[in-house]
């Protein structure tokens, strides 16, 4: 006879279903974060940080277990418009299944998402919180339920709208409803904006508002109506005999309901069989002389309508760090579970280089929200230097976050094989719903060029943004100093580049480069100023071990018939995928390798 081939002894234990590996349902998606905990504590105000962790600890066991539950449950049955009732009135009710109602209540009533950055009392904390409070809620939620954001979004930036820009009667009428507490008080907000003529180049678009001696009626289609049963929707229209293009338009607030108890003069015509974002209704709207309410200055509506598409761009780059986060940790716990001829499979060597390619993009963007929502907060207490680094770190973070959150979701798709295919396992979901950043508020070329043709030129946001890095790195003292001056360099070609770009026409199609060059050193230098206080805090130095693969692997030129930095990045993987923390002497040496 020949040799008996026995079962290697690392899965002796195992038969049938037990080869499979978990996915990561019945965890604590804020313990299993230490990056996203250190860097709550690091960037935000110490006393609302002690306030929130609690909070935050909760939600991250809601996030791992019922919300996980109730999402899958929404995304398997979407929702269905009901054009009628039985008498034949046109009602065009929307059914939900139950747990993304549910979802709504946990969003908008336990953790305010609706209310906590425009007043007090939300989570007994005294005053409003800021953009880090609120994009850490979302970044915990995002990790279980992606689809629903856009309405809790959509919600939060009609506020915003109609505190700046209603008058005095509209505010103090829709305000209180926008930002009620109480679940069955929030009428909830909606975004119309697209049509036919217009997604990107809204100067096409053709819905027309007429003023009638008393009120405003709005005539037309919107093909993209972003939950299409919102009851208090933003839109631009153009009024009637204003000229042609972006700056006839003007912004109006159209109620679903109006003062009566009666509808409005619009109709729901079909929801969208969307590709993700299942759980959330996207329609076709008509509208027949609809009442609606402008808002600000007739013929101002676009640089309105702005900042709505400025703060929903900052929350789809929260959203994609959510799922990247999640499509990591899903990857991982296949990774260290998962045995693939006789060893588990994060210690083959080319699984660990792919779990490298998903960790950079990950712990990148984690930094870049993190930082720019410190930013924001900032910008807005006042400060006019936040204001103009603001201008460009919003659509850096939309842009390359959200093609990353792409590669990232297949990726972790591939490592769990066969069944990652499966519509049982997230996996199939994280997917779709990833190819959405890249589409709403703006494709990847159009928020670039909002980068290179916009933010430089009119703004000079990649001067201040480079001086700030600077700043950033001369008070990091723990960096190693070849390293750190090498990332100074790093990022004085990046502005010159995106500079370059932005001064010559001609010079357009490498707008994305340029973006995605701030992008990278701006994250590389986060990561750096990030590890090297870490390290001294914690004792872990990992974050600077990501700044370099930044560096090497997103920013500099690579011969692909070439394994030159092979050996260095053998050894990178193993400190980032080891049991413990890397420390900073570890750290060191592998920068000097």
């Amino acid at each position: 006879m020949g040799n008996i081939r026995t079962k290697p002894e690392a899965t002796k234990h195992l038969s049938g279903s037990d080869w499979v590996a978990p996915d990561c349902h019945g965890m604590n998606f804020y313990q299993i974060d230490p990056a996203f905990k250190w860097l709550a504590k690091h960037y935000m105000d110490a006393d609302l940080h002690a306030h929130l962790e609690p909070h935050l600890d909760r939600l991250g066991e809601m996030s791992g277990n019922e919300l996980d539950t109730m999402s899958r449950l929404a995304d398997k049955h979407v929702p269905v418009v009901h054009s009628r009732d039985p008498f034949g009135r046109n009602i065009d009710h929307i059914e939900y299944h139950p747990s993304y109602k549910q979802m709504e209540r946990i969003a908008m009533e336990d953790f305010g998402l609706n209310r906590l950055s425009h007043f007090g009392g939300v989570l007994g904390w005294p005053k409003p919180m800021g953009a880090l409070a609120k994009y850490a809620i979302q970044y915990l939620f995002v990790q279980s339920e992606f689809g629903l954001m856009c309405p809790v979004s959509a919600t939060d930036t009609a506020a915003f709208l109609v505190k700046k820009y209603a008058t005095d009667e509209i505010r103090e009428r829709y305000l209180p409803r926008l930002t009620a507490q109480k679940y069955e008080d929030i009428r909830m907000g909606a975004q119309f904006m697209s049509e036919q003529a217009g997604g990107s180049d809204v100067g096409n678009l053709e819905c027309e508002a007429e003023f009638d001696g008393q009120n405003w009626r709005i005539t037309g289609d919107k093909f993209f109506c972003s939950h299409a049963d919102g009851e208090i929707v933003m839109m631009l229209a153009r009024p009637k005999d204003a000229q042609w293009g972006s700056r006839g338009l003007s912004l109006f607030l159209l109620p679903r309901t109006l003062e009566d108890g009666t509808r409005n003069s619009y109709q729901i015509l079909k929801l969208k069989p969307k590709l993700g974002s299942s759980s959330m209704a996207s329609g076709e709207c008509r509208f027949d002389g609809a009442l609606a309410y402008l808002l600000g200055e007739e013929g101002k509506g676009l640089k309105q309508m702005l900042d709505m598409v400025n703060l929903s761009r900052l929350s789809h780059g929260v959203r994609a760090a959510a799922m990247m986060r999640r499509c990591l940790n899903e990857a991982m716990q296949v990774a260290r579970n998962r045995f693939t001829f006789g060893s588990k499979i994060v210690q083959h060597p080319l699984m660990r280089r792919q779990l490298m390619k998903m960790m950079v993009p990950t712990e990148q963007i984690l930094s870049v929200f993190m930082f720019t929502a410190k930013i924001m907060e900032q910008a807005d207490a006042g400060d006019e230097r936040a204001q103009t680094i603001l201008r460009i770190l919003t659509p850096l973070l939309k842009y390359r976050g959200c093609r990353d959150n792409i590669k990232v979701a297949t990726s972790a798709m591939e490592a769990r094989g066969g069944l990652g295919y499966i519509e049982e396992w997230v996996n199939p979901r994280l997917v779709r719903d990833a190819h959405l950043g890249v589409l709403w508020e703006g494709t990847s070329s159009i928020v670039s060029l909002d980068v290179v043709k916009r933010a430089i030129p009119k703004n000079q946001a990649h001067a201040a943004l480079g001086d700030a890095l600077h700043e950033i790195l001369d008070e990091s003292n723990d960096i190693p100093g070849q390293y750190k001056g090498e990332l100074g360099q790093m990022v004085d070609r990046a502005v010159r580049f995106a500079e370059d770009v932005a001064l010559k026409d001609e010079n357009e199609p490498f707008s994305r480069q340029a973006a995605g060059a701030l992008y990278h050193a701006l994250s590389a230098v986060l990561l750096a100023s990030e590890g090297a206080a870490m390290a001294a805090e914690t004792g872990d130095a990992s974050r600077l071990l990501l700044s370099r693969l930044v560096v090497e692997h997103r920013m500099r030129p690579h011969d692909p018939m070439s394994m030159e930095g092979g050996e260095t990045d053998v050894k990178i993987a193993e400190l980032l995928l080891a049991d413990t923390p890397p420390s900073l002497e570890q750290v060191t040496a592998a920068l000097a390798s």
